[in-house]
């Protein structure tokens, strides 16, 4: 899915051919130098923030302070990765290694770092809206689920208690866990990643622009307030829909292999 977040940058930057087919994996090996490190802290210290704050919130508040704190907890490593993609996605840079001296020499660490609260203001608010719309998708689903396999259970007892004259047979299913197949992963997964892409793209643009242009505006206000100047409403969800394309099938893929993981581990 990366060439589509290549071309949403480009649309983002309002460049003139931004469907081009030249180019469309610049960037992608700074990209998972950054993300999958990235992953691990966000998604790792999120379930040990779950665990710790189960026991002072509700469910709901917990699933968000913890999406916070956990994205917090991985936006240090994630921000220069971000820098040099989208600065090469955006044909300034034609390798990492050029990206990343150039970057370094012109600006130093600050220079890494490059639109640092814009990508705070966009991540923190998608993982917010990504990891609790998951949890409470996921809960409402196993509840239905759960309905579902009870009201079969009490079918089939009434048909075997009927073949066995009245007999009674006890099960304690009903009392075990219920999980996600990989096809329930997946469909909660892309409901949480559609929702939690379409809201915060808005947010998204002001990051691409902060990080790509460092004289467009100092301050996320600053850039939101430009755009709305210069663009109107619509400037702010300039790049939607190949965010949702690019967004909704891979947080579906990444569920996937995330209750799995999970299941194993209990």
């Amino acid at each position: 899915m990366y060439p589509v977040d290549t071309i949403k940058t480009r649309i983002q930057m309002d460049q003139a051919s931004p469907f081009r087919m030249d180019s469309l994996y610049s960037g992608v090996a700074g990209s998972l130098f950054g993300q999958v490190p990235y992953g691990v802290l966000t998604f790792g210290s999120y379930e040990m923030y779950k665990q710790s704050l189960s026991r002072h919130f509700p469910p709901v508040m917990t699933y968000a302070l913890s999406a916070i704190l956990g994205d917090l907890t991985g936006s240090f490593w994630l921000c220069p990765s971000e820098v040099i993609k989208q600065q090469m996605q955006a044909g300034m840079y034609s390798s990492t290694t050029e990206a990343f001296s150039k970057i370094w020499s012109t600006g130093g660490i600050r220079g890494l770092y490059q639109g640092y609260w814009g990508g705070v203001s966009r991540d923190v608010p998608f993982r917010v809206a990504q990891l609790t719309t998951y949890e409470v998708t996921k809960s409402v689903y196993l509840k239905y689920k759960k309905r579902r396999l009870q009201k079969h259970r009490a079918d089939v007892q009434a048909r075997q208690r009927r073949r066995d004259n009245g007999s009674n047979s006890a099960n304690n299913d009903d009392d075990k866990s219920l999980d996600l197949s990989p096809i329930e992963a997946a469909f909660c997964g892309a409901v949480a990643g559609s929702f939690s892409a379409a809201i915060t793209a808005p947010l998204d643009r002001i990051k691409t622009i902060m990080m790509t242009d460092s004289s467009y505006a100092t301050t996320v206000a600053g850039c939101a307030a430009r755009i709305l100047r210069e663009d109107g409403l619509a400037g702010l969800t300039t790049g939607v829909i190949p965010r949702v394309v690019y967004i909704a099938p891979s947080v579906a893929i990444f569920f996937i292999a995330y209750e799995q993981v999970q299941q194993k581990l209990k």
